[in-house]
């Protein structure tokens, strides 16, 4: 019986360190696979391998930085209505083995880097993304609008490491594009936290206190039609020519999508699930990819 119930436990911590390293989120590191997509290199191993190795060094260095967020944040997540049932904000896993945790995936994610690229652009680039993010958790998140922006160059910052892992040099308009993006996501994200949270929003956070619905809306505007804009710029720049451009509906139909389900259903906290849970946003997601596959690898087209 005693062997049973010690089981169970250890399955439970087990899997409480497992919701903390939130894998959910590393559907996000799919920006590292970029360049090797957009440069044609899919097919050959050497590039594949690396990308993929750095793909999966994201994932781990990300989990540590979201490890470190939540043992800063866990007392102000103890207020939020979905956040208090974090692993660490309910008391679950306490502090002592989260931070092992943290430190074993930061570990692993340099290691992943240098087998990724010896050259030491990877493991350089993950270096600067935990240290930015380390930052981020202490600092610059409770200041307005550079937190959005923080959370863009993360994304940027994938892309790089992408690039380095295949050894292709990263488009500007890819770049751009991409940094745009992430700051759509980012400001639909605190826009969902400001409708969640309401009145107890400056007591969870105090930057969302700067905020107010109609100042995001227009920042959300903005990046959206910059984004457009960038992403037709990168489609007709490459090398694939103005055929590039059918791509570009689906990329419009992607975003205003985003902004129905943020603004009517109120899903902008989180992203990852609109991806995968929503059928027209996902039907077209592998439009998009089925395009984009035939305009790169099937010149002949």
């Amino acid at each position: 019986m005693e062997r049973g119930t010690h089981g169970r436990a250890i399955s439970a911590a087990g899997s409480d360190l497992w919701t903390l390293m939130r894998p959910r989120q590393w559907m996000k590191n799919v920006f590292v696979l970029a360049p090797v997509f957009f440069a044609g290199k899919i097919g050959n191993w050497g590039s594949l391998w690396a990308t993929v190795a750095a793909t999966v060094a994201f994932c781990f260095m990300s989990s540590a930085v979201y490890v470190v967020n939540d043992f800063m944040d866990m007392d102000r997540d103890r207020a939020h209505p979905k956040k208090k049932h974090r692993p660490l904000a309910s008391g679950r896993v306490s502090p002592g083995p989260a931070v092992v945790l943290a430190a074993a995936l930061f570990v692993a994610a340099e290691w992943l880097g240098w087998v990724a690229d010896t050259g030491a652009g990877v493991p350089t680039v993950l270096l600067i993304y935990g240290s930015m993010n380390l930052l981020y958790s202490t600092v610059l998140k409770h200041y307005a609008i550079v937190d959005v922006l923080i959370i863009a160059l993360g994304f940027v910052l994938r892309v790089v490491a992408g690039a380095f892992a295949a050894e292709v040099p990263p488009s500007p308009w890819l770049l751009l594009t991409t940094f745009l993006l992430a700051s759509v996501l980012g400001l639909c994200k605190r826009r969902a936290e400001l409708a969640a949270l309401e009145d107890q929003a400056a007591v969870h956070r105090a930057n969302l206190g700067v905020y107010t619905v109609d100042l995001l809306n227009q920042l959300i505007s903005i990046s959206t039609a910059a984004t457009i804009m960038t992403y037709a710029m990168y489609t007709f720049s490459g090398p694939q020519g103005p055929r590039a451009m059918v791509t570009v509906p689906f990329v419009v139909y992607g975003l205003f999508r985003y902004l129905y389900l943020v603004n009517q259903k109120n899903e902008g906290e989180n992203p990852d699930q609109i991806v995968v849970r929503d059928p027209p946003f996902v039907i077209n997601g592998l439009l998009w990819v089925g395009a984009s596959f035939a305009v790169v690898y099937w010149p002949w087209l």
